[in-house]
């Protein structure tokens, strides 16, 4: 007998006078225990409100000896995850494990099986999604994954559901809270890049190796996975264009402030008349107006363009265990529904799609140049920009500032001068919308002029 029908018709009222349908949970984390806590200690008021009665009989971990905090969970751990998919008294498997072994063969097989599943992870599904999907739908099973992007924040459903008919034309957003904490504390207290990581990394919003998020892998993942979802398109991780915030200084900040813009990791998959689709991810200039410059410490925030919705834009916390399982929760009560009445989520059909490079974008940008501090410098500068095309909307000089490593000795001979420091000024320019590829040709040549010393920053401006 299937799991799908022993839930609907073997179970019979659960413990609240409801269908019960036994959940296997693979990954006890701060996702998965802030999940098992809902469902050991809030089981009767979810039966209540949703109809069904979820009960977790199995719950897979690497170390059993691990101390958790959640009641009651000791006697249902096991270090066999493939025993849990492998049970048949289980009828849903929640996979919030991460990473992509061995989550990638026990999601495969519960699926393959006929069981359900619910997963939050987002690095399996930005590459192995096409396959997993694949797979449920052969099976005749559900596979959900609201809680992959944006934590707690209802983005997928409501881009698969609610928006199923729309036209979308772009999804941008902040979908990762560890880079928008930072660039908050930044811009708020004036905090410098490593400080601000620091103080995310004792608050539990960064990890010890924060690569992932400060250098856009992660967001990459999710941008994947938006492009599958809202625009049906055949996108892997590996597809996305990808910058992180670790080049990104409080000059840029302070620059963008006096410019009337908010520095913001974005995450942007965008439809384009040829039917190319743009998935890219980097820091990015955002107007004060526009709702995402609002957006502060770990929250996440996606805004949806739509043609006939308009512009919409769903906000709430995108990291913590316990955002993330309310997410999965919600997936999970989805699941056991289905179950119930042998229904199943909406197949996601994925298709081929041409991916435009990033030398096809086509946006305004804020440049940052160190540079001599001398006569006929700015014109040599314009001169690059107008032979690539980029034409400047403004510029802005900071006070000149001595060169770094033209210092005299640290201890200069008395009787001698010390050597002279040229002067070197900072240079703020934004342009008009340009090419991606005429901006990188500008870069290549000005880092042949003599007079620029280093070049500072390169940031797109969107929503302008």
């Amino acid at each position: 007998m299937s799991p799908s029908a022993s839930a609907s018709e073997d179970a019979g009222p659960g413990t609240w006078g409801r269908p019960t349908v036994r959940v296997g949970l693979l990954g006890c984390g701060n996702v998965g225990s802030a999940l098992a806590r809902l469902l050991l200690t809030d089981a009767g008021r979810i039966a209540e409100r949703t109809g069904v009665a979820l009960e977790l009989v199995k719950v897979a971990v690497r170390s059993a000896s691990k101390e958790r905090d959640v009641p009651g969970v000791e006697r249902l751990i096991t270090t066999d995850p493939f025993g849990v998919v492998r049970d048949p008294a289980i009828d849903v498997v929640v996979e919030v494990m991460g990473g992509i072994s061995p989550a990638r063969d026990l999601v495969l097989e519960a699926l393959r099986s006929g069981k359900p599943v619910v997963s939050a992870n987002k690095e399996l599904l930005a590459n192995h999604g096409a396959e997993l999907w694949d797979a449920a739908a052969a099976a005749g099973v559900d596979l959900l994954f609201e809680a992959s992007v944006a934590g707690g924040v209802p983005l997928i459903r409501a881009l698969r559901e609610s928006l199923a008919g729309e036209r979308i034309h772009r999804v941008m957003g902040i979908v990762n809270g560890t880079t928008n904490y930072i660039l908050t504390r930044m811009a708020a207290s004036g905090a410098t890049y490593q400080e601000a990581l620091a103080e995310a990394q004792s608050l539990g919003f960064a990890e010890r190796d924060p690569t992932a998020d400060v250098e856009g892998y992660d967001a990459a993942a999710k941008a994947a996975i938006l492009a599958n979802v809202a625009f049906g398109a055949k996108v892997v991780a590996g597809d996305v264009y990808r910058e992180g915030i670790s080049h990104v200084s409080g000059q840029d900040i302070e620059a963008a402030r006096r410019l009337g813009f908010v520095i913001k990791l974005l995450a942007v998959v965008e439809a384009g008349e040829d039917g190319a689709l743009g998935v890219r991810v980097h820091p990015a200039m955002v107007p004060e107006a526009h709702p995402l410059a609002s957006v502060s410490d770990s929250y996440n925030a996606v805004f949806i363009e739509g043609e006939t919705v308009g512009q919409l834009m769903l906000l709430g916390r995108g990291a913590g265990g316990p955002p993330t399982a309310s997410a999965v929760l919600g997936d999970l009560v989805d699941a056991a529904h289905n179950l119930t009445v042998k229904g199943v989520a909406r197949k996601l059909e994925l298709r081929e799609v041409p991916i435009r490079p990033i030398d096809d974008l086509r946006c305004a940008y804020y440049l940052s140049l160190f540079v001599a501090d001398r006569s006929g410098v700015l014109s040599a500068i314009s001169g690059v920009l107008g032979r690539h095309n980029v034409s400047v909307r403004s510029m802005e000089q900071d006070a000149p500032e001595p060169e770094p490593g033209v210092a005299g000795p640290s201890r200069p001979d008395p009787g001698r001068p010390e050597p002279a420091r040229e002067a070197q000024a900072h240079l703020v320019f934004v342009t008009h919308p340009a090419f991606e590829r005429d901006m990188q040709a500008c870069l290549h040549e000005l880092r042949q002029l003599d007079s620029v010393r280093r070049i500072g920053s390169l940031v797109r401006v969107v929503g302008h």
